[in-house]
């Protein structure tokens, strides 16, 4: 069993949810934090909250990033050996007509993690960041070596700005950080602005669903337990500076500084007409479809280059769809009570 102080931002989101989870059945004692707002129903965030409240390793604070005194003070009394950093404003499109929620949260936020860390010195931060960054990018699959510099929407806009915040941090007063860059998550108590949960509640309810770019979509779609699992790997594998790094050819997933960008994805693009047949089978019942055009924001293809993540941790996402899926809608009938 491993052991160590870990602070989980976002505790009561989706992925933090599992993570937080994941690091208590290891060993660590975790601390998780979350605003709790009402982006989405913050009932499903209590029901998760009140799993974890029941682990006799983990412990709950309701405090905003952007609050920057009670983060300080958290750090200052409880002294963490690791930081996790979940905790943003999510949604692609809802950046599109909020984007003041995304900087106030992701960038503040981030900072005020960021300068926690600074004076309250931890062996390594983690942070989420997004496939979202590869923006207008088409090389495929998509490779933490390339460059990220078209941005198609506010959200990967910030979560690119953390990645640059935590190299200068990385840089000047050598925190250990590494960036994740996840590829469209999915899993039990998901969240509900997602496709799957979207879906299958439409579905369920005999109503149509939208199917943007009339399903042609590619998505990396990687279940949520693989996620967990590379995210308790890399904590205890702290960055160091790259002796090979060049500036005059930088590469931009490391740096002479302790500092790593990663994917986590399936590395297994999907058809986003595929991941709706497999979901009305799971269900049993056919959807209504709602053919559109491509949105604003969306991209026509995901596919991560996990290669970097095999090399240093010995671990690729390997959850099929179907077994996915499957948890999921098993999940959502219980939760909401619907017969199976």
């Amino acid at each position: 069993m491993v052991s160590g102080r870990v602070l989980i931002t976002g505790a009561a989101g989706f992925i933090g949810f599992h993570l937080s989870k994941k690091l208590c059945a290891a060993g660590y004692d975790v601390t998780g934090i979350d605003n709790l707002n009402d982006y989405y129903e913050v009932s499903l965030k209590e029901s998760r909250l009140d799993n974890l409240k029941a682990l006799p390793n983990f412990s709950f604070y309701k405090i905003d990033l952007q609050d920057k005194s009670a983060i300080d003070h958290l750090f200052s009394v409880r002294q963490f050996d690791y930081v996790v950093n979940l905790a943003a404003q999510a949604g692609v499109r809802y950046s599109i007509t909020n984007p003041y929620a995304y900087i106030e949260s992701n960038i503040t936020g981030f900072l005020n993690i960021l300068e926690a860390c600074r004076h309250h010195p931890v062996k390594h931060l983690v942070y989420a960041s997004s496939s979202s960054v590869y923006g207008a990018n088409r090389k495929m699959p998509f490779s933490v070596h390339d460059n990220v510099d078209h941005p198609l929407a506010i959200y990967a806009v910030t979560k690119k700005s953390n990645e640059l915040m935590a190299h200068s941090y990385s840089h000047l007063y050598n925190i250990p950080t590494t960036g994740l860059r996840f590829f469209t998550v999915y899993g039990p108590y998901g969240r509900p602005d997602m496709a799957l949960f979207l879906f299958t509640k439409a579905i369920l309810e005999g109503k149509p669903i939208d199917v943007f770019n009339n399903g042609k979509m590619k998505r990396d779609f990687t279940y949520v337990d693989d996620i967990a699992e590379g995210i308790t790997r890399l904590l205890p594998t702290v960055p160091k500076g790259n002796p090979a790094w060049n500036g005059e050819n930088p590469d931009p997933a490391s740096s002479f500084a302790p500092y790593r960008i990663y994917n986590i994805g399936n590395n297994k693009p999907v058809e986003l007409i595929h991941f709706i047949e497999v979901l009305e089978s799971k269900l049993g019942k056919v959807a209504v479809k709602n053919f559109l055009p491509m949105q604003d924001g969306d991209v026509p293809e995901t596919f991560a280059n996990i290669d970097d993540l095999m090399n240093d941790v010995g671990f690729k996402p390997s959850t099929p769809m179907e077994v996915g899926i499957g948890n999921f809608v098993d999940w959502y009938k219980e939760y909401y009570k619907i017969a199976k």
